[in-house]
């Protein structure tokens, strides 16, 4: 599905699968998005909180639908929190396949965009949300303009240290996102996956959310699935200010365990830097160089 580049000029849909908006945030972030040159809309249920923590199932993916909708809405753009996989039932596939645009989240949006590829089989962007602009770091605008208003990225760009856990060469189709959002997928009827293909898995957690054993746990789960033949190689994202050495560890196991080359760096995920991964592109990992090639 061909999706056109984002242009000054264009309009970004701003919905909350998740949670409820600041309108404080959302202030400062519309601004920033302004003076890039686009046009913000906002879904009409972004500041409801009809059950006290969250709008309805209903009234999210009301937002989300009248979006895919909307001829005038180029790119979706959406945060964090909990509670988007209730929306997976509500969401309109067929809409989306017929009114192709970016659809860009992170954290809690892995949930709703592992969805959205595999029922469409479009390309879904994880990285970056509406928050990312509240504060925009250069590497971050770099990353958002690379990917949706310059053209076709050859070379992933880095903005850390990487540290290879296993090595090796291989080729993959991306696909992942948060540690515990990703492995509940496993085995729901909106997430599918082709068995004949090889993938390259993304993985990000952060200390504030979940020990080391919790990750270790969803990582296992991943591990018990039968997904776990198509994986071809692991690249796992920020996770703490310090390096844990345990998580290098257990990264480690998983290379050897399976025999794919394995990579931690701190350019992705709840950190500073925010890169953003294509779900759904083909990428070579060289994680002997340290290199991520879009192919």
């Amino acid at each position: 599905m061909n999706i056109k580049k984002l242009h000054k000029g264009d309009t970004i849909g701003i919905v909350c699968p998740s949670h409820i908006a600041s309108a404080e945030r959302h202030k400062k972030s519309i601004k920033t998005l302004e003076s890039l040159g686009y046009h913000v809309k906002l879904g009409k249920n972004v500041y409801k909180n009809t059950y006290g923590y969250l709008a309805s199932e209903q009234e999210r993916a009301d937002d989300f639908n009248d979006m895919v909708s909307d001829n005038c809405i180029k790119m979706i753009l959406f945060g964090g929190g909990e509670g988007g996989n209730e929306l997976l039932p509500y969401i309109d596939y067929e809409n989306i396949k017929r009114n192709p645009k970016f659809y860009c989240s992170y954290s809690d949006g892995t949930t709703i965009l592992n969805a959205v590829h595999a029922m469409t089989g479009m390309t879904v962007y994880y990285g970056q949300g509406p928050g990312m602009f509240y504060d925009l770091r250069y590497y971050d605008y770099k990353q958002f303009l690379s990917h949706f208003a310059e053209g076709d990225i050859k070379i992933f760009t880095k903005n850390s240290d990487w540290h290879t856990m296993n090595g090796g060469v291989t080729e993959g189709f991306l696909i992942g996102g948060y540690t515990r959002n990703f492995s509940l997928l496993l085995g729901n009827k909106y997430f599918k996956y082709d068995k004949q293909m090889k993938y390259i898995l993304f993985l990000e957690d952060h200390e504030k959310f979940s020990d080391i054993a919790k990750v270790s746990s969803f990582i296992s789960h991943i591990e018990q699935h039968e997904f776990i033949n198509n994986v071809a190689g692991l690249i796992f994202g920020h996770y703490s200010e310090i390096i844990a050495e345990d998580l290098l560890a257990r990264l480690a196991r998983f290379g050897t365990k399976h025999e794919v080359p394995v990579i931690y760096c701190d350019d992705f995920g709840h950190g500073v830097n925010h890169a953003i991964f294509p779900i759904g592109r083909k990428l070579k990992l060289d994680a002997d160089d340290q290199v991520l090639t879009f192919c």
